[in-house]
């Protein structure tokens, strides 16, 4: 029974990126290109699971959150300030853009369910989510969403296996990296979509009093989890033709499986958005307390003013978007893009934390294999984030895309003027 209580404790990070932004990111990709990115899953599985780990480790170990911990590698330094700002507006910003995505998202799955109207649903969805954030706990918001992710795996893939896609497909698509064209942006998603930067700070925030051991267990089987239930999505977008949208991906279950498929799909579509509706602005709030509140004062407490309008402003944001009758699609895409892009300016600092002496003690500082695993998320991240953006810089300026070898090299040379500072603070900090 206790392991089971702390995986559903842990399951509140599954249902933090398990939100819309996956579901229409993932559903997306399978109905552009089949199985060809499973792999971009795949890997951000591989990278959730080694990111998180670390983040709540840096809790267990030194009682500090990964918040707290940055503050404490700036709090002598005249730039300590700006970057506690400059992490918090980025945690803030990401937090945002997906809680927009989260209230869209939860809507459209309502709608398709029920037929009633939009704007009213976000306003009952805006306002549940607000109550349980006013009211409840972080220990309590995170096990009534552990039962929510249940629901919402068991819709998702039981309507990805009745679909009885090809084993061998699948597999290849798992193992066999591949970039089509036009594929970039949805590479970058996926990764944002499962990788979330915020999320580690939400993780860290929860750690609280368990062991490296209880952690392990709990945090492995609800991103795994999470992984197998994002690939099941990209399985069921597969079976789209034509312009995908949630209502296009809901007819053709229906004709394929029958009425029933429809109802899983909007029912985990749902589940999906309020979920994270939630999570979001709870990881907004943790992240902000983490940064600038302190051990001896209350200022930064569950029930403080200060706390409430962080995770407050976050959810206003999303029912904002809710209620102004924005296309969801494109503002999911896009959000979960965004947060690709920030992750490796957050990953950079994780590093840092777990590599710092002082802070995790000899014997609990990262090891050759975390390091390198943390390190080639990096890089990747990096590159994709890098090509995203130069595409995009040239798409803004008139110019046509560049070469694929200049992409390339434009990316290697940013790896190496990120990378060589960040070998040499990781080495500094370890003594």
């Amino acid at each position: 029974m206790k392991h089971l209580l702390n995986i559903l404790f842990w399951s509140v990070i599954t249902a933090a990126f398990i939100g819309p932004g996956t579901v229409t990111t993932a559903a997306s990709s399978g109905a552009k290109f089949g199985f060809a990115l499973l792999w971009a899953l795949v890997f951000s599985t591989f990278a959730c699971l080694v990111l998180q780990e670390a983040s709540a480790r840096v809790t267990i170990v030194s009682g500090k959150n990964l918040g707290q911990a940055i503050r404490e590698q700036f709090k002598e330094k005249a730039s300590g300030l700006f970057v506690l700002l400059l992490v918090l507006g980025a945690i803030v910003l990401g937090c945002a853009a997906y809680e927009a995505g989260n209230i869209l998202g939860g809507v459209a799955g309502a709608v398709l369910g029920t037929g009633f109207s939009g704007q009213l649903l976000t306003l009952l969805i805006g306002l549940t989510a607000g109550t349980l954030l006013y009211f409840g706990s972080t220990t309590v918001v995170a096990r009534v969403m552990g039962v929510v992710v249940a629901m919402m795996g068991i819709a998702f893939l039981v309507t990805a296996i009745s679909l009885g896609p090809s084993f061998t497909e699948i597999l290849k698509g798992s193992f066999i990296p591949t970039m089509p064209a036009g594929s970039s942006l949805l590479v970058i998603g996926l990764v944002g979509t499962t990788v979330v930067p915020y999320n580690l700070f939400l993780g860290s925030g929860i750690a609280g009093n368990q062991s490296i051991k209880e952690l392990r267990i709990g945090i492995s089987v609800a991103v795994i989890f999470g992984g197998i239930i994002s690939m099941g999505l990209l399985v069921v977008g597969t079976s789209v033709s034509g312009t995908f949208s949630f209502t296009a991906l809901a007819e053709t279950l229906s004709n394929k499986l029958g009425s029933w498929a429809a109802g899983f799909f909007s029912l985990g579509l749902f589940a999906a958005g309020f979920s994270s509706a939630i999570t979001a602005p709870l990881a907004a709030a943790i992240t902000a307390k983490g940064l600038f509140g302190s051990s001896d004062s209350n200022n930064w407490d569950e029930r403080s003013w200060r706390y409430r309008m962080v995770w407050l402003g976050v959810l206003l944001t999303g029912i904002i978007f809710g209620i102004s009758n924005v296309k969801p699609i494109p503002v999911i895409i896009i959000a979960q893009a965004l947060n690709g892009i920030l992750l490796p300016f957050v990953a950079i600092f994780l590093i840092t934390v777990v590599n710092d002496l002082g802070l995790m003690g000899k014997s609990n500082l990262n090891g050759t294999i975390s390091n390198i695993s943390m390190a080639v998320v990096v890089v990747v991240t990096i590159f994709l984030g890098a090509t995203n953006l130069i595409k995009a810089g040239a798409a803004a300026m008139g110019m046509s895309t560049p070469e694929p070898q200049t992409v390339f090299w434009v990316a290697v040379v940013i790896n190496l003027i990120i990378a060589i500072p960040t070998i040499r603070w990781v080495l500094d900090r370890r003594g």
